[in-house]
């Protein structure tokens, strides 16, 4: 008698062990439990800790509410401005509510990375390439409010979404990198065009001063010999005064038959030819002969005189 009582205490312990062990469920801090008893859902969400549920009749769905990094696969397409491109992406996304996820989608996980591609296409055909390049803030808000949108009915929440890499065509490349390089020249050559322009107008106010105090003019010329002599070189420097230089031009200008001079210049002899010329470019002038004795300029010919009479 005693036997049997003790083995059936034993066997009552024995079953509310296992029944203990299947009932036993431990939810972690980061996750949510979600009870269907007899397939319906209960109306408590379990939180982390120990719970228990009744076995055989009660399932338990964990679901985690850990941020989730996803990345989006590149999608190629045509921008706006007809460039083909090739984007990719990640997405940050986590689940709000635990019930919603479970039963209003079958896998948000998928559904969400299937957004996150047919978005990021969409994204890809309205927006220009400088968009794509420098812009990146304003299409990152515009994906994560086309992905949170229908995400909010799912029990997800978008997080962030970040466009990581934008692929473009080699020759895109090349003409990107040539259209860089003018901008590059054009903005040097204005800039030394401006520092040139400044140069002019400091060396105009030098001149200015120096034409004042001439003797500012020989300082500085004194001053370049020696910043010449300095270096050691074999280049001879010779001053020359440039007065000595406009008082040769002045007195060029003043010789007779050059222009400018004061003295008139006779092109034309009376005849209305022009005077003939010797061959240091001197003109010639010819003087009048006097008539030789014993012969009539008016009458006679200048030939000599017949010897004897007519017959």
């Amino acid at each position: 008698m005693v036997a049997d009582l003790v083995t059936a205490l034993v066997v009552v312990v024995c079953l509310g062990a296992l029944y203990a062990a299947s009932a036993a469920r431990v939810v972690k801090q980061y996750e949510r439990g979600v009870v269907f008893r007899l397939g319906r859902l209960s109306d408590a969400v379990r939180g982390p800790g120990f719970t228990t549920v009744v076995p055989f009749v009660d399932r338990l769905h964990k679901v985690n509410l850990q941020i989730v990094t996803m990345p989006v696969p590149a999608q190629e397409g045509i921008t706006r401005d007809n460039v083909t491109v090739r984007v990719d992406a990640v997405v940050y996304f986590k689940v709000v509510d635990a019930a919603d996820a479970v039963i209003k989608v079958e896998d948000y996980r998928f559904a969400v990375s299937q957004m996150a591609q047919t978005s990021l296409r969409s994204i890809i055909g309205k927006s220009d390439l400088d968009d794509l390049l420098s812009n990146r803030e304003k299409l990152n808000q515009g994906l994560e409010l086309m992905i949170d949108s229908p995400a909010i009915g799912w029990g997800v929440q978008v997080d962030r979404v970040e466009i990581k890499d934008v692929s473009l065509p080699e020759t895109m490349k090349r003409s990107m990198a040539r259209q860089a390089e003018a901008d590059r020249e054009r903005r040097a050559r204005v800039i030394n065009a401006d520092a040139e322009l400044q140069a002019s107008k400091k060396l105009a106010e030098a001149a200015g001063v120096m034409s004042d105090q001439p003797a500012a003019l020989q300082l500085r010329l004194l001053q370049t010999v020696v910043e010449v002599a300095s270096e050691k070189n074999s280049t001879l420097v010779l001053p020359f005064p440039v007065e000595l230089l406009r008082f040769l031009e002045r007195a060029q200008q003043q010789l007779p038959g050059r222009p400018g001079s004061d003295q008139p210049e006779s092109d034309q002899s009376a005849s209305g030819q022009p005077e003939p010329s010797d061959p240091a470019g001197s003109p010639v002038r010819f003087e009048p002969v006097p008539p030789a004795e014993g012969v009539n300029p008016a009458t006679d010919d200048g030939r000599p005189p017949e010897i004897g009479g007519s017959t």
